[in-house]
């Protein structure tokens, strides 16, 4: 799928995204997901050709055939496999839009969500000029989103965070750089404490959480992480150490809606605020996105935007919209309440494998 608008990040740019979705039948239902990994081993070890083998050979056959009572219970069926989050999420989540299908209630309402309508941010990449990124904002800004991120990496920060801030002093302003810095860069980090920031995202090893402890004592400025929070045991050390004060929850970096939940309510227990993040999904990894984001502690407002942002036609309908106040209304219809356009995505597809008992 063609993006819009070409999306840079510390990792290099993108201007289209490949797309690996996930059909569940379930005695009759077909519950749809969005693994997230990307083209390439960047942002994480895993990527589309390390899911879609994992899915293949470990965990459909994990899963295939079981009788279960909620879509929770195919986790430990597939806890055998060490790592490969994205990939399980794929499976778990198309297991719960399934079952919320089938029990013919909303997916938001079987998870435990409880906001009718959710706040969205926006994540702005790095730009061929600051001129460029400034357009970029001040259109958003029209848009009515609620909270401005932008990425950032050495040579492109504090010059770029003082120009945002000499023109917009008051607007919820944060910058992400996926790992783009290290410990000798304390001086440089320290700098950002001037911008009057919500938080400075995951700036050190994407695997760190000792030294963004150390970080944290140095800054004034909240560190938030991501990539670091892989389970709820990662969250719990980040939180007993005290390398960040805001959690970033992304469902297929946690493995599925089952972890993503349990870091939620240690981060509740614990008053450290969450937000749902992106991954340049279709509009089907962001419909679980916005199911997630209706939990009550999700106090911050996340990278849930509209699909237009992203996509000159979405693969789902309606398509994400976002209200002239920042946020998304939210369906009462079973399941996402997204339509699969599965014409649509049968025009897309390049590669289809089908997994079944007789294999």
């Amino acid at each position: 799928m063609p993006l819009v608008h070409f999306f840079e990040t510390s990792f290099g740019r993108v201007n289209s995204r490949r797309i690996l979705l996930l059909t569940a039948h379930c005695d009759g239902i077909d519950g749809w997901s969005e693994c997230v990994a990307g083209e390439d081993p960047f942002y994480s070890s895993e990527w589309i050709e390390t899911a879609w083998p994992v899915i293949q050979h470990h965990l459909a056959p994990a899963v295939l055939g079981r009788a279960l009572e909620s879509a929770r219970e195919s986790v430990p069926w597939m806890a055998r496999v060490r790592g490969h989050q994205m990939a399980k999420a794929a499976v778990e989540n198309a297991i719960w839009d399934a079952e919320a299908q089938q029990k013919q209630q909303p997916l938001w309402k079987l998870l435990g969500g409880s906001r009718r309508e959710i706040q969205c941010g926006v994540s702005i990449g790095i730009q061929d000029s600051v001129e460029q990124l400034l357009e970029k904002i001040e259109t958003e800004l029209a848009s009515g989103y609620r909270r401005i991120k932008v990425k950032v990496k050495p040579g492109w920060d504090v010059n770029v965070l003082e120009r945002i801030r000499s023109r917009w002093s008051e607007i919820l302003l944060s910058c992400d750089a996926n790992s783009a810095y290290t410990m000798d860069d304390v001086e440089r980090l320290r700098e950002f404490d001037q911008f009057n920031l919500l938080m400075i995202e995951q700036p050190l090893w994407n695997d760190d959480i000792y030294y963004h402890a150390r970080l944290q004592r140095e800054l004034r400025t909240a560190i938030c992480l991501d990539e670091s929070i892989r389970h709820v045991r990662d969250a719990a050390a980040a939180i007993e150490t005290g390398a960040c004060r805001i959690i970033n929850i992304k469902v297929g970096r946690v493995g599925g809606f089952t972890e993503a939940k349990k870091i939620h309510d240690l981060c509740q227990a614990n008053d450290i605020p969450v937000w749902c993040g992106g991954m340049l999904e279709s509009g089907i990894g962001r419909a679980h996105n916005v199911a997630l984001s209706t939990l009550q502690h999700f106090r911050l407002p996340g990278d849930v935007s509209a699909s237009k942002r992203y996509w000159k036609e979405d693969i789902v309908e309606p398509e994400v919209e976002v209200s002239a106040q920042g946020s998304i209304a939210i369906s009462d219809a079973p399941g996402t309440g997204y339509r699969v356009r599965r014409g649509l995505i049968e025009k897309l597809t390049v590669r289809k494998e089908t997994f079944g008992l007789s294999r």
